[in-house]
């Protein structure tokens, strides 16, 4: 009688032979392209990623450098998912201008936003984005400006309570900002986060997005039927189960509110995302699939946005004088709020926050699926069927197209006429090489109005506040000792930005 685990071993090998056969031609691609880290059977280079979010964040750093180092590729295998890593724009630019498809790194994600436009499959995406990308005209953007205005207001009083004291970390008032202003220009409600001391709806976010990242880094938990056996399965779900529900509610809500104006005749009005989005095509379903994507992705990354160029500012005080110069020669001695019309005349401000943005983007990487074969100007080809990773954190420290100087934190890089940096030898692609809300077909919408909110908040906290580095820093400020991140799908700081006040006489 044959064994029972000489069958299990005999199927075991025979499946083995079959992917390897399946994939052959990936296979090949990967041996071409190369990779100094050893692939392991079944999980590939995921041990390299197991561990908390900061040594996630260090293995695409690895990969990253090593992509830099070798004609701006490498290779990538999480478990039989072969990726091709990125870190050269040139080549970042032909992928994400002809594949579109997001591929299964980012599909994890379809447990929160189901088809939501960030995940969506073209055919689902491309509709989509023609009626979601009308509502942010420059109309609608400078009426959010007045939210993010007084709600900017909100936080620099609250930051009263702890300037002049011990070391704290900004991140919690950013965050609240974000939330209160992105819940008021997208659902059209107050939810008054910043004056919580806990706020369950971000909460739940931050956990959830923590979970989310270990597990697409983490092969071995992708398959649905193993996953729902783990521990941290139910904690995902119940996140998931009030993210929804509490969507869900404000959704109703606004439409009951739509009707009743529609009924009464109610005077015209600024109207939020949401209810822009009530009188488009969308089902209900997809309405809530959208409003799922602008309240979570606009409020991280301009909360992340601000908190990491809060924490720079506070490190380079010449720069920040130089803010606030450009500050005081907008609004004088004058308390008025910031207004819409104030916002282009920041340009200095604009420089500071990309430069950030550039140093520490919110999306790290992110992931294209390759549809068809792509033949590379180098003449490499990359194979249908296997996925892409652009490291936008390596692309964006790439010294060919950034100089020698990539990783000293520079904002003149970013003002009119200003070459890239004086060593630079930048080529005619040097817009490419900049993409911290993605680029091609499908870069994010929201990138001005996020760029608008982030400005509006940081030019109130820094009229009336000096930021100063944290008392006891964890480690030296200044490069080459950069702020330490993790990955947990955005990129934050592992010490929370840390930082302290002093008010401005």
């Amino acid at each position: 009688m044959v064994s029972p685990y000489l069958l299990i071993i005999s199927f075991w090998l025979i499946w083995v032979l079959f992917k390897r056969w399946q994939l052959r031609r990936i296979i090949n691609l990967s041996k071409v392209i190369g990779s100094r880290y050893p692939a392991l059977p079944l999980i590939g280079h995921g041990y390299l990623f197991a561990g908390n979010g900061e040594d996630r964040m260090n293995a695409f750093k690895k990969f990253g450098v090593e992509a830099t180092k070798h004609n701006g590729m490498t290779s990538l295998w999480l478990g039989y998912d072969y990726y091709t890593v990125i870190s050269d724009p040139v080549i970042a630019e032909v992928i994400m201008k002809s594949c579109l498809e997001k591929g299964y790194l980012m599909q994890v994600f379809s447990h929160l936003l189901g088809n939501g436009s960030v995940i969506a499959p073209v055919n689902i995406w491309r509709p989509r984005r023609k009626v979601v990308t009308p509502n942010f005209s420059m109309k609608n953007l400078q009426a959010f400006v007045k939210v993010f205005s007084r709600q900017s207001e909100i936080l620099a009083d609250r930051l009263a309570s702890v300037a002049d004291k011990n070391t704290f970390s900004i991140w919690k008032y950013f965050t609240t900002y974000s939330m209160d202003s992105v819940c008021e220009t997208t659902l059209g409600i107050e939810v008054h986060a910043q004056g919580l001391s806990h706020c369950p709806f971000l909460w739940a976010f931050e956990q959830y997005c923590r979970l989310t990242a270990a597990r697409m880094c983490q092969p071995w938990l992708w398959a649905r039927a193993l996953y729902r056996w783990m521990p941290q399965h139910a904690t995902l779900r119940a996140h998931r189960d009030y993210i929804r529900t509490y969507v869900d509610k404000i959704i109703k809500m606004k439409s009951e509110e739509r009707k009743c104006e529609e009924l009464s005749n109610g005077n015209e009005r600024d109207k939020s995302l949401l209810e822009l989005l009530l009188t488009s095509s969308l089902s209900e379903l997809e309405v809530r699939e959208e409003c799922l994507v602008l309240v979570l992705a606009g409020s991280d990354t301009s909360a992340v946005g601000a908190s990491f160029t809060a924490c720079l500012l506070s490190h380079y005080p010449h720069v920040q004088d130089k803010v606030y110069d450009e500050l005081y020669a907008v609004f004088k001695d004058s308390q008025r709020p910031v207004e819409a019309a104030d916002l282009p005349k920041l340009k200095y401000l604009e420089a500071v926050i990309k430069e950030s943005m550039r140093l520490y983007p919110p999306a790290a990487v992110i992931a294209r699926k390759l549809d068809k074969d792509i033949v590379l100007p180098s003449g490499v080809t990359l194979v249908e069927g296997s996925g892409a990773l652009i490291n936008i954190w390596a692309m964006h420290r790439n010294p060919r197209y950034w100089g020698q100087d990539a990783e000293l934190f520079l904002p003149d890089r970013f003002l009119p006429a200003t070459p890239a940096s004086p060593d630079s030898n930048s080529p005619p692609q040097r817009h490419a090489a900049y993409m911290p809300f993605s680029y091609g077909p499908r870069n994010c919408i929201g990138y001005q109005y996020g760029m608008m909110s982030m400005k509006t908040a940081l030019a109130a906290v820094v009229r009336r506040y000096r930021l100063l580095p944290a008392a006891c820093p964890p480690h030296p400020p200044h490069p080459p000792h950069p702020l330490r991140v993790k990955y947990d799908i955005m990129m934050r700081d592992v010490d929370n930005y840390m930082l302290r006040l002093e008010p401005r006489s």
